[in-house]
């Protein structure tokens, strides 16, 4: 099982930023490449006031900065010299995190979307997008936004597809800004099935691939979940990917890059449950030769190791 994707982190409001202009982006899409990475995924278009290109929606509406630089513009034309498909991450405003309503969500990306297809279409890597609302359990509202936005998606593009990247509400889905590395109150896998085929009956057509974030569970639990992952997106007619986080989650430093070990028995399982695809979360910190960690390097040269013997 080979990563093939990534997500591109440029808001980077939860682990450090890089500093990295147009020459360094290049670097990195020539390292995704040489690795086998043919799709690059925004995870966000912008977090509360921090944006990535500049709308003029978003900075009227929401107060939010101007961008010295237009990222979505360079990573397009990045994937366009790369041959990698482009996924555009929706905006988000911050206000679900705080009062738990998805619906300023669906709002503010309703414009979005037409703005930026009209601004962005024409890029002939521009392949997909990404709701980037992150859930984990039957959150209120959750079937209805990815459904309106996904349909909305879909219909001003032409039926490109979209993708979704819960996570597992595992024993390890405390907080970033926790001190917490673990929960007493981890989802059953029955509960984890009932929850999610519920959304998943409900997003029928207007979702195409869900992406699992794979951090949240022990490494015992892989298989077990995987298997059902993989029958629900079947049942239900999602292709079934996997979020094979880079960065690890059993430290108290939050987040250096996962030891090879883990990341190659979270791949692992994911072929043997049959998914369609694996994706990361993320190179440019985690596995990139020019992360700001060293150890990133290393865990790109283990890897480079690892699939040269598949």
């Amino acid at each position: 099982m080979k990563i093939t994707g990534t997500f591109i982190d440029e808001i980077s409001h939860d682990i450090p930023h890089q500093n990295w202009g147009a020459k360094e982006w290049d670097r990195d899409f020539a390292h995704m490449q040489a690795i086998g990475i043919d799709t690059v995924i925004l995870i966000r278009s912008g977090y509360r006031r921090f944006i990535t290109y500049p709308s003029a929606y978003l900075q009227k509406q929401f107060g939010c900065y101007e961008p010295p630089v237009d990222l979505v513009a360079l990573f397009l034309q990045l994937a366009d010299k790369y041959g990698m498909k482009f996924y555009f991450g929706l905006y988000d405003s911050g206000h679900y995190w705080d009062t738990g309503n998805l619906q300023n969500e669906i709002d503010s990306n309703r414009y979005v979307i037409d703005e930026v297809w009209k601004q962005y279409g024409h890029y002939k890597s521009f392949g997909g997008w990404y709701l980037s609302m992150e859930i984990s359990r039957r959150t209120k509202g959750a079937t209805e936004a990815f459904r309106t936005l996904g349909e909305q998606c879909k219909g001003v593009s032409g039926g490109l597809p979209t993708l979704i990247s819960p996570w597992i509400d595992g024993k390890k889905a405390v907080m970033a800004a926790s001190g917490q590395l673990t929960k007493e109150d981890a989802v059953s896998i029955q509960e984890h099935e009932k929850e999610w085929s519920e959304i998943f009956s409900g997003i029928q057509g207007a979702v195409d691939a869900v992406a699992f974030q794979d951090g949240h569970i022990d490494y015992h639990e892989l298989d077990d979940f995987f298997a059902v992952n993989k029958q629900m997106a079947d049942r239900y007619g999602l292709q079934c990917w996997t979020n094979a986080e880079s960065f690890d989650r059993d430290m108290p430093i939050k987040f250096l890059p996962i030891k090879f070990e883990k990341l190659r028995l979270k791949l692992e399982a994911a072929r043997r449950a049959g998914y369609d695809k694996a994706i990361t979360f993320e190179f440019s910190h985690f596995m990139s030769p020019q992360s700001a960690y060293l150890q990133a390097g290393h865990l790109y040269n283990r890897y480079r190791e690892y699939i040269d013997t598949l």
